[in-house]
């Protein structure tokens, strides 16, 4: 005896109203996390834009690579001020495939190194295609680098330890240009990218203390127009 076309009616029914409804909380969590970053944004005095479909083109390593990003959302531009003086940041979600795997968090240095260095923890399972060639264990995590020499030269043990110190949420802390970057969970909220945030500083001031003699680098992004971050630096409100 065949089921009858009236509980397939109702079977069908049911799944598309809990489509709907899961539809309906995620749409309604990603509306706050907007608007949770943009009112960050604000009470620091820095820039926040939707979308820009650019800024990830800036890298290639670590998160954006393992992710295969595709765009930026909800991006935050602005400086904050470390040991060594006031630097200019970026905060963004990722997109990839529609969906936002990652939040990255990027500070950057005075120069532009000649070696991409990427710090993974060991429980992450980092391994993607082209990816760099792997150093070995540095502290609590997997050290690759395009520059196994250069490399070398870079890593101290004040990196080492700072690097052991962002946290087992932290899957991938990255070298790239002249950047410092780390990832972490989407729904991190402003406390813990605040926190990020100094310890990158960190680690930008061990690997890149600042030199009144060396230019900085321009930055192009579609976050207000070229060299947005320079502009912002002299805008954001002391930390």
């Amino acid at each position: 005896m065949g089921i009858p076309a009236w509980i397939w009616f109702v079977i069908a029914a049911v799944a598309a109203v809990a489509g709907l409804g899961l539809l309906t909380a995620d749409r309604a969590r990603e509306s706050s996390r907007n608007r949770e970053r943009a009112r960050w944004a604000e009470l620091r005095g820095w820039q926040y834009v939707e979308e820009d479909e650019r800024l990830p083109r800036q890298w290639t390593g670590g998160a954006i690579g393992y992710f295969g990003a595709q765009g930026a959302v909800n991006v935050v531009a602005g400086s904050t001020f470390t040991s060594d003086g006031r630097r200019p940041v970026f905060v963004f979600d990722i997109e990839a495939d529609n969906v936002i795997p990652a939040v990255i968090v990027a500070v950057r240095c005075n120069r532009v190194h000649p070696v991409l260095l990427e710090l993974w923890l060991a429980s992450v399972p980092f391994q993607r295609a082209e990816m760099p060639e792997l150093l070995g264990p540095v502290g609590q995590r997997y050290a690759f680098a395009d520059d196994l020499t250069a490399a070398r030269a870079m890593i101290s043990q004040d990196l080492v330890d700072s690097a052991d110190a962002l946290g087992g949420d932290v899957g991938v802390a990255w070298l790239e240009g002249e950047w410092v970057l780390a990832s972490v969970a989407p729904n991190v909220g402003p406390s813990r990218l605040e926190r990020l945030l100094r310890d990158l500083g960190e680690i930008a001031d061990i690997v890149d203390p600042f030199d009144d003699e060396v230019e900085r680098p321009s930055l192009t992004s579609g976050v207000g127009g070229p060299s947005t971050t320079d502009a912002t630096a002299e805008e954001a409100p002391k930390d």
